[in-house]
């Protein structure tokens, strides 16, 4: 049995996650929940002390339409979820009940609706931003969590297709989105440190799709626009990024319109946590019993 299953393996028996028949689409026991809401205080106490952020909880779909402007197609077609939904008359609904009897395509009836799925919390973000105007003279910092959508089905537990991200965004000028990368990079480690987890900082590159996927994600790495730290959740070898570290340059600013104070065109830069990501990390090396976790840990997740 590979490390994969077993983990996921053992966090079913656990309970701590529930089976739903679909790969990397399981439940959450009251157990794990409450490390995840427990975690994420310690992300609220490693933040900046002077920093306020506005505070924005998207649901886990999208505007179709800003989804579709964002440009995420080009380059994450394998990733992306819509929602369709049945838009037909009362024969249209017995030719539907009918499919469904004969263990037919059901779904070929169902059209599109104005929702997607979001793919990343900070993607409804950014139109929203851009209609209020240019942004105030010292930027803007937002601070974000929502369940988000990747179509890549895995045993890998920490491979789920619907998960939360946590995520501050700030924009603004180059030297400022810089320097709020920089300064989370450091927190991000000692973070991670504080809850017992070993963990190691990488440049990397986001799964652009094909053959011009790869030259972008070359290029992505070339110019250290992403970094993660990397976890050990069902590998020692083959570590899991659980926080990634991105600098977006102009990309969302010009696509969206987003501009600074004195009319620029605004940067942005973020940093992302994959709340069941380091969840996982935790009862991988702590063990299934959070009773039995080391002390420092426990003083650090529950005071």
């Amino acid at each position: 049995m590979d490390m994969q299953s077993s983990l996921l393996d053992r966090l079913l028996d656990a309970g701590l996650l529930i089976d739903t028949g679909i790969d990397g689409l399981y439940g959450r026991s009251g157990a794990f929940e409450d490390v995840i809401a427990r975690f994420e205080k310690l992300i609220d106490a490693h933040a900046p002390a002077d920093a306020r952020p506005e505070v924005i909880r998207f649901p886990p779909g999208m505007n179709r339409k800003h989804f579709e402007g964002s440009g995420y197609m080009k380059s994450f077609p394998q990733l992306a979820g819509t929602v369709h939904s049945f838009c037909g008359c009362e024969l249209d609904h017995m030719n539907l009940l009918q499919c469904i009897a004969e263990g037919g395509d059901w779904t070929e009836g169902q059209k599109a609706t104005d929702v997607v799925l979001t793919p990343a919390a900070c993607y409804p973000l950014y139109p929203v931003v851009a209609k209020r105007g240019p942004l105030p003279a010292g930027g803007g910092l937002f601070d974000l969590q929502s369940y988000c959508f990747r179509h890549e089905p895995s045993k890998d537990p920490a491979r789920m297709q619907l998960f939360r991200m946590r995520e501050f965004v700030r924009m603004g000028t180059p030297d400022q989105v810089m320097e709020f990368r920089e300064d989370w990079m450091e927190r991000g480690q000692k973070l991670i440190s504080a809850v017992g987890l070993d963990v190691e900082l990488d440049t990397a590159n986001d799964p652009f799709f094909g053959r011009a996927g790869k030259m972008m994600g070359n290029s992505q790495r070339e110019q250290k626009l992403k970094f993660e730290l990397l976890i050990p959740v069902t590998s020692s070898a083959n570590k899991t990024a659980c926080l990634s570290f991105n600098y977006h340059q102009d990309h969302f600013g010009t696509t969206w319109g987003l501009t600074t104070a004195d009319g620029a065109t605004a940067h942005t830069a973020c940093v992302g946590f994959g709340l069941e990501r380091i969840t996982l990390a935790l009862f991988a090396r702590h063990g299934l019993e959070t009773a039995d976790w080391p002390a420092d840990v426990r003083k650090a997740l529950w005071g």
